[in-house]
């Protein structure tokens, strides 16, 4: 973690700022994998973009090869010879995560027949378990839905992370661990924010998956 972590600030002066807390952010969330917990993610426009990028770099290979358990491996050979062999030989480990924006169909429902501004807090009952983290991306902070996901998570026991910009706001001062990235302005707050969750993505995947 030392390592990536000075990786990123060499490469990104502006946030040694942020240093304690993505550290912070990546042990609570690392310690909610360990535990066998998911990772929940929240975040609106360019930042439900970031949250399917986040997924996508957790759910299979990032940097380090994540080859399956070989009794894994072999358990599928025994059910089909022919297809447990491409399994075996194509699958990765993940580290679970779930994009709350990626929804379509449910999300249109529950915006249609119910509170549109609920709709991540309502994934996040469904979803959540105690132990899991949620992940609230926010450039400004304040934004609503995200705001309602974080609550939902607190009430059910799961760690709230946020990845806002500099401002205070009401997500830094609900989350038990927030990012604020050096800017205001929300492109400049996205673009760093984008080095950061690789950042973090590369902690995990080194702490799961890159023993010898």
């Amino acid at each position: 973690m030392k390592e990536l972590l000075q990786t990123l600030t060499d490469r990104y002066p502006a946030l040694l700022s942020c240093r304690k807390d993505i550290e912070a952010s990546a042990q609570h969330i690392g310690d909610s994998f360990a535990r066998g917990g998911k990772l929940l993610i929240a975040g609106n426009g360019g930042s439900a973009a970031d949250a399917e990028h986040i997924v996508g770099e957790l759910m299979k290979s990032f940097v380090l090869p994540r080859p399956l358990d070989a009794s894994l491996m072999e358990r599928m050979r025994k059910i089909d010879p022919q297809r447990g062999a491409l399994l075996a030989q194509h699958l990765q480990q993940g580290l679970p995560a779930i994009a709350l924006d990626g929804h379509p169909a449910l999300s249109t429902a529950f915006q249609n027949d119910c509170e549109p501004q609920l709709v991540f807090a309502q994934q996040v009952i469904g979803y959540g378990r105690e132990g899991d983290a949620l992940l609230a991306i926010s450039t400004s902070g304040n934004s609503e839905n995200v705001l309602y996901a974080a609550i939902a998570a607190k009430a059910k026991g799961m760690a709230v992370i946020g990845l806002t910009g500099a401002r205070e706001s009401r997500l830094s001062a609900l989350a038990d661990t927030c990012i604020r990235v050096p800017a205001t302005e929300t492109y400049q707050v996205q673009e760093l924010h984008l080095p950061v969750y690789h950042a973090l993505c590369m902690m995990w995947e080194k702490r799961f998956f890159g023993a010898g």
